[in-house]
C-alpha cells in the first residue's frame, strides 16, 4: 500500500462526501477507493468511517486522523513545492574557487553584477593555487589553469591567461630598457615561484618567448622570487626590477602609466584557462546561470 495515496483518499472521500465524488477526483474507480480506505484501516487497527447504505461519517478517531493527514499531507505539498524551486529558481551558496589573481581582479567584479541580478544566491569564493577536489570540498565552480586533468569533470574553455613583461619608470630610468629579450640578462628580473609539479616551475629561471626569430629562452635572475601574483605587482611598481605579471591584474597599470609594457616584439607563453564544473551540478538554476554568465564574459 502506498501510504501517502492512502491517505489522499481518504481526505478526498471526506471532503468529496462519497467514494464515488472521490474516484472522480483520483481518476480512479470506485473499488480502487475502497480498497485504499480497507488497507489503511487495516494498517491503522482502528475504523475510520461508519458506513451506512444512505450515508457516511468519520468516527472519532477518523476525525482525529483526517485533522492529522491534512497537516502531513500539507508539509508533503510544501516539500514538493520547495524542490520543484531549487530546480527553477536560482538561489543558495554558490560555491568557488579560483587562482588568486584571475579571482581578485575578474571574478570579484563579475560576482558583482551576477549577485546583484540573482539576489537569492550567495558565493563563497575559494582564491588558492591548490587544486582541490571539487566534489570532496563541496565546490561547485573551479577556475584552473593549463590542460585540465582527466576527470569527470565537465570543462568548458575561457580566454587564455597572458602575460606581460614590464617595469615601472623609475626602474627604466634608473637601469635602462631592454630592447631585445637576452639584454633581460642584465636585468634584475622578479621571478614568480611555481608550486612543485607545475608545468611552468622553470619559469623562475629561464623565460620562453615567442619574438621576430622564433622562440627563444633567456636565462634570468633577480634579488626576489614570490609565490603571489599581488606581491609581484608590488615589487614592480615600487621600481625593484623587471616582472612577467598576468595582464588580469596589471590592465589597469598598464593604462595608467603606472607600469611600461616590454620587448612588444616577444610574446610570454600563455596558459589556458578553464570553467569547470561536476557535471551532476549543472542542473542546479544557480550552477547553470553562473556558468552561462562567465561564458558570456570569457568565453571564446
Amino acid at each position: 500500500m502506498d501510504l501517502f495515496q492512502a491517505m489522499t483518499v481518504f481526505v478526498r472521500v471526506v471532503d468529496g462526501g462519497s467514494m464515488t465524488a472521490a474516484a472522480r477526483q483520483c481518476e480512479m474507480s470506485t473499488t480502487m477507493v475502497g480498497n485504499h480506505l480497507k488497507a489503511l484501516e487495516q494498517r491503522l487497527g482502528v475504523s475510520l468511517l461508519q458506513r451506512t447504505t444512505r450515508r457516511q461519517s468519520l468516527t472519532e478517531f477518523g476525525l482525529q486522523y483526517y485533522r492529522r493527514c491534512i497537516d502531513v499531507l500539507g508539509l508533503v505539498e510544501d516539500a514538493e513545492r520547495m524542490a520543484e524551486q531549487v530546480q527553477t529558481q536560482p538561489g543558495g551558496t554558490l560555491r568557488i574557487t579560483a587562482a588568486p589573481a584571475f579571482g581578485a581582479e575578474r571574478l570579484a567584479p563579475m560576482l558583482s553584477d551576477f549577485l546583484q541580478r540573482y539576489p537569492q544566491i550567495k558565493a563563497e569564493v575559494v582564491l588558492s593555487n591548490q587544486l582541490m577536489d571539487l566534489v570532496e570540498h563541496g565546490f561547485d565552480i573551479a577556475f584552473r589553469l593549463g590542460v585540465p586533468e582527466n576527470s569527470a569533470l565537465i570543462a568548458r574553455p575561457l580566454q587564455d591567461y597572458t602575460l606581460t613583461i614590464c617595469a615601472s619608470r623609475h626602474y627604466l630610468e634608473r637601469c635602462g630598457t631592454p630592447e631585445t629579450a637576452a639584454e633581460l640578462r642584465d636585468h634584475n628580473c622578479l621571478a614568480y615561484a611555481y608550486p612543485a609539479g607545475d608545468d611552468w616551475r622553470a619559469a623562475d629561471k629561464l623565460w620562453r618567448l615567442t619574438g621576430p626569430e622564433g622562440v627563444v629562452e633567456v636565462p634570468v635572475s633577480g634579488s626576489m622570487i614570490v609565490n603571489s601574483s599581488p606581491a609581484l605587482r608590488q615589487a614592480a611598481l615600487a621600481g625593484m626590477g623587471v616582472a612577467m605579471l598576468p595582464d588580469v591584474l596589471i590592465s589597469d597599470d598598464l593604462q595608467a602609466g603606472k607600469l611600461v609594457p616590454l620587448l612588444q616584439d616577444y610574446q610570454p607563453p600563455s596558459r589556458p584557462l578553464w570553467l569547470m564544473y561536476p557535471q551532476d551540478r549543472y542542473r542546479l538554476p544557480k550552477v547553470r546561470q553562473f556558468v552561462e554568465c562567465a561564458l558570456e564574459a570569457w568565453g571564446r
